[in-house]
């Protein structure tokens, strides 16, 4: 196995952001996860790579409480979640975006970031109608900004092309100031720009903010992590830095058809 692990060090008495520990999912007799264990240091990035069927997707529904593991513990930031609803896991600072795009397609672009944005305020219960000078406005605002669509900002989302509407997932997943975000395969469908865009929007995300991100299209995946964590068959195959996992013979074989150039 490749041992290699991104040249972080958290400070001491600080909790890791994310550790699994022993984590399966069964359905019936089928182990979707089986013996899963991951540690996260605070602000890193981290990329989960593997063939359909590896577990990836069940991998985050466990980590977002979508499903509960069979067995195993899950800590967020060293408070043990493992039982937790997927709201109380939002309440403490985690976000997920999804293969399937979840908008409002006849609201414009600002409507959908604002009303993320108020859903994880203090103030979500509230009937009164914002005003332009609404901080969740200018939260909005940025956010709108962070992900390259300030020109789009009041354009209907049914109006915006696929790599637009990604772009605009993102920014929902940062409403609220997350502490970890999963990202689930969002180059899925992208042309070589929108690619590159969502790079650079990944690259510049705060250097506090760890994430974790599923993804098919291996360059995007080893230009925005630290780290990289395999997976086959439920199971941890191979950890190791980018260009450990890219040079690697085994991974190659297994998941590139015996090159990558």
């Amino acid at each position: 196995m490749v041992t290699g692990t991104p040249n972080r060090s958290p400070a001491t008495g600080t909790a890791n952001a994310l550790e699994l520990r022993g984590v399966s999912r069964l359905f019936g007799a089928l182990a979707a996860l089986d013996d899963v264990t991951i540690t996260v240091m605070p602000g890193e990035k981290r990329a989960v790579l593997g063939s359909n069927g590896a577990g990836k997707t069940t991998l985050f529904n466990c980590i977002t409480g979508d499903f509960l593991p069979t067995s195993g513990t899950i800590r967020l930031f060293g408070e043990d979640v493992t039982n937790f609803p997927a709201h109380e896991r939002i309440r403490r600072g985690l976000r997920r975006t999804y293969q399937i795009s979840l908008l409002f397609n006849g609201l414009s672009v600002l409507d959908n970031v604002y009303l993320a944005c108020r859903g994880v305020s203090r103030s979500r219960f509230s009937l009164l109608r914002p005003r332009r000078s609404d901080s969740l406005i200018h939260s909005a605002e940025e956010l709108i900004d962070a992900v390259h669509l300030t020109d789009l900002r009041d354009n209907l989302v049914a109006e915006l092309s696929h790599g637009q509407q990604r772009q605009l997932e993102i920014a929902l997943a940062l409403a609220g100031a997350p502490r970890f975000i999963l990202f689930d395969e969002p180059a899925a469908g992208l042309s070589p720009t929108e690619r590159s865009d969502l790079i650079e929007i990944l690259t510049n995300l705060p250097e506090h903010m760890g994430f974790i991100i599923i993804e098919h299209d291996m360059d995007v995946a080893l230009r925005v992590a630290e780290s990289v964590t395999m997976m086959h068959n439920g199971r941890i195959f191979k950890e190791g830095r980018p260009e450990e996992i890219e040079e690697d013979p085994e991974v190659q074989e297994l998941y590139l058809g015996g090159g990558h150039e």
